[in-house]
């Protein structure tokens, strides 16, 4: 048989990495070899691009040799649950069974199970028995999180085995019953290290932020014995058409950052021009897959040829509403929350919301919850999980929640607070529970709710992780309470220590669904993708009892800058984007329009506040922001 290659498509949000890993895999599927896609991005789009339904199966796409599947979380779990307790339900009594059953609950058990299925395709057949792959491609999360993923084989291999030698059971499962996890968890970790089977992309734009965040998570994955990374550097305009001085300070900008790519980074190196429309579709996809994989020196090319869905008339817009009337304080502290799809410019809207407020006088701390943050890059000044003032802004202060160090403070709190009531025993149990690689998300939501509840501050304005972890995040304070419950169960001061814990949680739930109190917006770019998925997050967080309060339309097109067909295409599909923006959130809508340049230091955060507190106009593409 065959060795499968593995091939990975990561990077920060929004560089267009479902699109490469989507037209690679149209690509190998038409040269004849039998190629799989996964997306392991809890807030995937990939049925979204191939334009059919996929899910949590393996599924036909309608290419010859061409298979997906989407990596469903509670799917995974109930799948993982059942396949380590069916072979005991025979032999264990059902008191047993009814503590590993709660041991099932915690929050652990969502990402082993999703992280155990993702590895189900690296290590082993088991993910689709019977069948081989030539080319698997997985479309993963943005950087952040895959990089937490990749990390997990060693991590989980260490835990069991720690807990092997010492009570014999783990936070996902008794040892005895995953110990073939572990030689699947080692094999996986050996597989990402071959650079003949496992090759590792990174998706950028030629802009500030993405070249940070791919150089800082490549030396990660090298850490971990990632050898093969290659590059595409996506989204680049076309010289010809930037005859305006908009554009054209843009295209500058990017050869800039094109130069500083090829200087920084020792890797093989692709370059996409930007479309004219929109990529979505098998046969928009072959024209991607075959810019991609050109050969003997052929021009790389920008038009989609494909008929844009448009009747070319032109329409009135959107109403903005400046975004200082949606998220002023009303009396008492306020919380704002900045969400959406990855890369639609969250952080950018974040740190322009805090400077909105400090300019009024409302003393404004400005958060992030991302694993790949990057507030410090956007303010132009260090940031970490030091509350510190931002420069040159008063009444602002910025920090971020350091995943590292939240999980330290967050055992070392637990223990201190166990060792004043629990036995040696007992103590010992904690130790090796918090020593599950799971503690890091537990400890990151505590410190997110010790920010909720600082007082001092007029508004607090989080940026939030890309949609899907989002909405992880705030699911955790359920699971939290039954983790908390779970690891003092047999403590004669359980319920005390629950009810503590579910007093506190329940002040922050209510805080969260209070209007007055929290405000929660999605950012988004008028196009098919960030449209779709916010809206379904909006749907989610609606059953959670959040209700979403405005949004934002980032990277607005200005109507007095589209001087030629090609930009006339692109903002005439923002114009059919932001209508159904306006008829499927109905909600308030702030616009922030796209910059000559990136949104990097003071005047330029302060530009982009400006733009989006500007006065509400009948035609939203006329002057906003110029």
């Amino acid at each position: 048989m065959k060795q499968t290659r593995h091939l990975f498509f990561s990077g920060k949000g929004g560089v267009g990495k479902t699109t490469m890993a989507c037209a690679t895999a149209v690509h190998y599927a038409g040269q004849g070899l039998r190629t799989l896609i996964i997306t392991t991005d809890p807030a995937s789009n990939l049925a979204d691009v191939f334009e059919t339904e996929i899910g949590h199966k393996i599924t036909p796409l309608g290419v010859p040799n061409l298979w997906g599947m989407e990596i469903d979380p509670d799917k995974a779990t109930e799948e993982y649950r059942e396949r380590i307790l069916a072979p005991m339900r025979a032999v264990m009594p059902v008191d047993v069974l009814k503590v590993l059953e709660e041991q099932f609950n915690s929050p652990c058990t969502t990402e082993i199970a999703s992280f155990d299925r993702f590895v189900d395709f690296i290590a082993t057949d088991a993910a689709d028995p019977g069948t081989h792959y030539d080319v698997v491609i997985f479309d993963t999360a943005p950087t952040g999180h895959t990089i937490r993923l990749l990390e997990l084989p060693v991590d989980w291999s260490k835990h069991i085995e720690e807990s092997a030698q010492g009570s014999g059971a783990t936070c996902i499962g008794p040892v005895a019953s995953i110990q073939e996890n572990k030689k699947k968890y080692d094999e996986a970790t050996r597989l990402l290290g071959d650079p003949d089977r496992t090759t590792f992309t990174f998706v950028l734009l030629a802009e500030g932020t993405p070249i940070y965040e791919t150089r800082r998570s490549s030396e990660e994955l090298k850490s971990i014995g990632v050898k093969k990374i290659d590059l595409i550097v996506n989204g680049l305009l076309p010289e010809e058409v930037c005859e305006h001085p908009f554009f054209r300070n843009r295209y500058e900008m990017q050869q800039t950052y094109l130069s500083r790519i090829r200087e920084l980074f020792p890797y093989p190196a692709k370059l996409m021009l930007q479309r004219d429309g929109e990529i979505k579709g098998i046969p928009t996809l072959r024209l991607v897959a075959a810019d991609l994989f050109r050969t003997n020196g052929a021009a790389p090319t920008y038009q989609v040829n494909i008929p844009e869905s448009s009747d070319g008339q032109l329409r009135n817009g959107v109403t903005p509403v400046p975004l200082m009337d949606l998220i002023r304080p009303n009396g008492h502290p306020r919380t704002i929350f900045f969400t959406g799809k990855g890369g639609v410019g969250k952080t950018v809207v974040s740190c322009a919301a805090a400077y909105s407020l400090a300019r009024e006088g409302h003393k404004t701390l400005l958060l992030t919850t991302d694993p790949a943050a990057h507030i410090g890059e956007v303010l132009g000044q260090h940031v970490d999980e030091t509350i510190r003032p931002v420069d040159g802004a008063p009444h602002l202060w910025a920090a971020t929640i350091d995943q590292e160090k939240a999980t330290v403070e967050y055992k070392q709190r637990i223990l201190a607070e166990a060792r004043k009531k629990y036995s040696e025993d007992m103590l010992k149990a904690l130790e090796e529970e918090l020593e599950s690689p799971c503690t890091e998300e537990m400890a990151a939501f505590d410190k997110f709710m010790q920010y909720l509840e600082l007082e001092g501050y007029d508004a607090i304005v989080f940026d939030t992780a890309p949609t899907g972890h989002t909405l992880r995040l705030l699911q955790l304070p359920f699971d939290y309470s039954d983790q908390v419950g779970l690891m003092v169960s047999t403590s004669e001061s359980s319920s005390a220590v629950k009810s503590e814990s579910q007093e506190r949680l329940t002040r922050i739930v209510n805080r969260l669904k209070d209007p007055t109190r929290s405000a929660f917006a999605f950012v988004m770019y008028p196009e098919s993708t960030p449209v779709v998925e916010a809206y379904r997050a909006m749907l989610d967080l609606k059953e959670a009892g959040i209700r979403t309060q405005f949004v934002v339309a980032n990277q607005v097109i200005i109507r007095e800058y589209c001087t030629n067909s090609y930009f006339e295409r692109r903002r005439a599909m923002q114009e059919r984007y932001l209508d159904e923006i306006r008829g499927r959130f109905a909600l308030p809508i702030t616009l922030l329009p796209l910059l000559e340049t990136e949104v990097k230091g003071r005047t330029m955060v302060e530009r982009a506040a400006a733009a989006l507190n500007a006065p509400g106009t009948l035609h939203a593409f006329d002057g906003v922001g110029s």
